[in-house]
C-alpha cells in the first residue's frame, strides 16, 4: 500500500498548514499540499497528504472519507500516479504560414504600385 493520499473536495479556503493539522489527528503527516491554480492562485478544492506510514494512511481513509468539512463532503483515498495525457492543440485548425503563400500585397488602384 502506498501512504500518499488524494483529499478532495476540499473547501477552498483550506492552507496547507490546516490540511496537515486536519490529518494530524490521526497520525504523523509527513507533507500536506493544498493544489493551487496557477492562473488565479486560487485553491482547486483538492490536496495531497502524506502520512508516515502505510497504517496510519489506511486510518485516514476510513475516518475521514465522505465525512464533512466546513459543510463539504470530502474524499480521502489512496494518490494514484499521474496519467500522462496527450498535448492539447488549441484551435483544432491546421496552421497557416501566410509568408509562403505570396500574399498579402495588394495594388493601389492609383497607379498599379505595390504597399
Amino acid at each position: 500500500m502506498n501512504n500518499k493520499l488524494f483529499v478532495g473536495g476540499l473547501p477552498y479556503a483550506v492552507t496547507d498548514e490546516e490540511l496537515s493539522e486536519f490529518f494530524s489527528q490521526v497520525g504523523t503527516v509527513s507533507s500536506a499540499h493544498v493544489m493551487m491554480d496557477k492562473m488565479t492562485g486560487r485553491s482547486r478544492g483538492f490536496g495531497f497528504v502524506e502520512m508516515s506510514t502505510d497504517e496510519e494512511a489506511q486510518k485516514a481513509i476510513q475516518e475521514y472519507d465522505g465525512s464533512e468539512v466546513d459543510g463539504r463532503k470530502i474524499v480521502v483515498n489512496i494518490a494514484r500516479p499521474r496519467e500522462e495525457r496527450p498535448r492539447r492543440d488549441f484551435g483544432g485548425a491546421p496552421r497557416r504560414d501566410f509568408r509562403a503563400s505570396g500574399g498579402g500585397h495588394r495594388r493601389d488602384d492609383r497607379g498599379g504600385r505595390d504597399f
